[in-house]
């Protein structure tokens, strides 16, 4: 693979008014062919990266790699005291597959789509963390290290000569970076992927994931993309996302924009996780809360917690996570002072609280005799302190008090500091000397190294995700059977990582008269049939009086343009449809919209074989005891008397279990030794 060597000619980067807006465009209206009229991707692409892209010129070095930018900008233009306002570099890396380190895509494999052709281009949408371009990168000198132009052959330091295979390792290392903001790639028949979106969290100093996905979904319509597949492994919080977001929302985050349930891991069914979720969310807290004579848990205190502080009754597993969710969203909106100020509001603006001013300084009070008795400069963990001063009031007004103590000055000027222990990620307490680094106002002040109020309910998060819903860490149900199909749920739940967005543009225009759109199938003649697999229909667009001769023309254009194996493909008939002269108007055969089968060859086959499948030249079978038939990305092993490949986890198998390991196959009931490690 090789990048183009001369840089963009330079552009005036602070003059953005004139630049895209990349909260807006492609907006609804835009068309990439510009005609208005139906076109597919393979057409779409090249009018829509002429007419809006850059191009820096072609790489005698390096021809089969192009790479274009289009450069938005991001706010206010005209406003110079917008901070956000800045450029953000689309790069567009055209792949010409033939000659690419990796001809075959491990994930059209894992989505089911293995059985598609290898396409002839492959479009890569980066938008790098560090704002730079691809297509203007700086790369280190291999041997001292000094910055150079990838245009520059030879190094002005110590005259170290670039090789091919160094741009080469370089640019191969910039398309597998785990840190751009947006990594999409699309093949050329419309089948595409989305590899990474990193917004703030991820790095973005302007942009947030929401800003991206929804840039990238404008863009994959405008584009006429076919289908998007994902695979969700994103975390917030540090905790998986596809979990905490299905049982908030019923749906993978990605589903905001339209990603569905694809292809389910361990054989899984689009109605098994939709009972997953709806299992898991529906969970009663009252079975978390049931403790007869016994302590209470910190898990029943926390939730007692948060059921008190809402406004509204919280019922079930679902209401608890969304109710703490809102309230980090509501505390990440204002800096760690304001936020806790907001938090607080929150409590007494939601909660209905039962008990008096005097009620809460009888607690304050208690709490600080308590502290005061603690000798030297020890901690005395949330959860003692609670527990020393239990018979004082009822446990809400307890947590209230607890949740405020931080910061509080009591007599002779002592003040509560708190902090986060990581051993035991609680909250600990002790009375310090107020000094000149803690500004106190009244019963208000800052002690500096408290954690804020957001950090508080994400550590609460945290707990709540790995008591409820994690099932490595999963507490103690009252009743077995409740926990272990709890534990089931979530299992699906995490085991679930493929979406797949179907893009259902209007492939046949019939609003304009001018031009007849037909879908065209394929079949292979018996003889071709070892070559390459029948691939996804194709869209063709032709005059309005084109005849059957045209079609199969354009036809086999279309297929020669999209796969390598079909480079000498022709059609030679419309199945269905024998003895019909190759004059005849396709009108008055189809109509101006329709869809039809053609038959045809591809003469001279040699060399044309391994670009039949995406699965590469490899034949596997699968044959899993949960179901599973073709390989879904998780671990597998194959069985070495008769070849067939299974899940590690099925089999009975860690994926950290030293080998050899034994195990019964699926398929043959032999007994078989994994003595290698799994390699699917």
């Amino acid at each position: 693979m090789v990048v183009n060597g001369l840089p963009v000619k330079r552009m005036k980067r602070r003059v953005t008014a004139d630049l895209y807006d990349f909260l807006t465009f492609p907006s609804s209206s835009t068309s990439a062919s510009g005609s208005g009229v139906a076109t597919p991707f393979r057409v779409n692409i090249r009018s829509f990266l002429s007419k809006h892209a850059l191009m820096p010129p072609q790489s005698s070095l390096f021809p089969h790699v192009t790479i274009w930018q289009i450069v938005f900008r991001v706010g206010d233009p005209t406003d110079s005291s917008d901070p956000s306002s800045s450029v953000v570099c689309l790069d567009v890396v055209e792949e010409d597959v033939a000659r690419s380190r990796s001809i075959y895509c491990d994930l059209c494999r894992v989505v089911g789509w293995s059985g598609h052709p290898v396409c002839f281009k492959r479009y890569h949408f980066i938008i790098k963390a560090d704002g730079n371009s691809i297509g203007g990168y700086h790369k280190p000198c291999v041997r001292c290290g000094d910055i150079l132009h990838l245009s520059e052959l030879r190094c002005k330091s110590c005259s170290h000569v670039t090789t091919t295979d160094d741009i080469e390792e370089w640019v191969y290392n910039q398309l597998e970076d785990t840190t751009h903001l947006l990594h999409g790639v699309i093949h050329s028949n419309g089948y595409g992927h989305l590899l990474r979106v990193n917004g703030r969290e991820g790095g973005s100093r302007v942009l947030s994931g929401f800003h991206i996905m929804d840039f990238w979904d404008r863009l994959c319509k405008t584009l006429a993309v076919r289908k998007v597949s994902v695979m969700d492994v994103s975390k917030k919080y540090g905790l998986e996302y596809r979990l905490l977001h299905a049982i908030t929302k019923g749906c993978s985050w990605y589903g905001i924009w339209g990603y569905e349930f694809g292809a389910g891991s361990f054989a899984l069914t689009v109605d098994e996780y939709k009972s997953a979720v709806e299992t898991l969310s529906s969970l009663s807290l009252s079975i978390f809360l049931l403790q007869g004579l016994k302590p209470s848990t910190r898990l029943q205190d926390t939730i007692s917690f948060y059921q008190s502080l809402s406004k509204s009754k919280l019922v079930n597993v679902k209401d608890l996570f969304c109710f703490l969710m809102s309230l980090i969203h509501d505390a990440r909106k204002f800096n760690s002072g304001a936020g806790d100020a907001a938090i607080k509001r929150q409590r007494t603006s939601s909660a209905v609280l039962p008990w008096s001013r005097d009620d809460v300084t009888r607690v304050e009070e208690a709490m600080f005799r308590v502290l005061r008795a603690v000798s030297g400069s020890n901690w005395v963990s949330s959860r003692a302190l609670r527990g020393a001063v239990c018979r004082v009031a009822p446990p809400e007004l307890l947590d209230n008090c607890l949740m405020e103590l931080r910061g509080k000055v009591g007599a002779g000027g002592m003040v509560v500091n708190a902090r986060h222990n990581p051993d035991s990620d609680s909250l600990e307490y002790r009375l310090e000397p107020q000094n000149v680094s803690v500004s106190t106002s009244g019963n208000n002040a800052f002690v500096p190294n408290c954690p804020s109020s957001g950090e508080i309910l994400k550590l609460d998060l945290k707990f709540l995700y790995e008591s409820i819903l994690q099932p490595q860490t999963m507490s103690t149900f009252p009743a077995d059977e409740i926990r272990n199909l709890a534990i089931s749920s979530a299992e699906k739940l995490l085991d679930y990582k493929q979406f797949v967005k179907h893009y259902k543009n209007e492939m046949l225009s019939s609003g304009n008269r001018a031009i007849i759109c037909i879908s065209c199938g394929l079949e292979l003649t018996e003889l071709n049939k070892e070559i390459a697999s029948n691939p996804p229909a194709e869209l063709v667009v032709l005059p309005v009086k084109a005849t059957i001769s045209d079609l199969k023309t354009e036809a086999s254009k279309a297929f020669q343009e999209v796969y390598l194996a079909f480079k000498r493909f022709q059609a030679e008939e419309l199945v269905g449809f024998g003895g019909v002269e190759d004059s005849t108007q396709v009108k008055l055969l189809i109509g101006t919209t329709g869809c039809v089968r053609l038959r045809g060859r591809c003469p001279g086959k040699i060399g044309l074989s391994k670009y039949r499948l995406e699965r590469g030249m490899e034949r596997w079978t699968v044959d899993c005891k949960c179901g599973a038939k073709d390989d879904d990305g998780e671990r597998m092993l194959a069985c070495d008397v008769c070849g067939v490949w299974q899940h590690t986890r099925c089999s009975g198998i860690n994926d950290s279990e030293a080998v050899p390991a034994k195990f019964v196959c699926n398929r043959c009931s032999k007994e078989s030794v994994q003595t290698m490690p799994t390699v699917r």
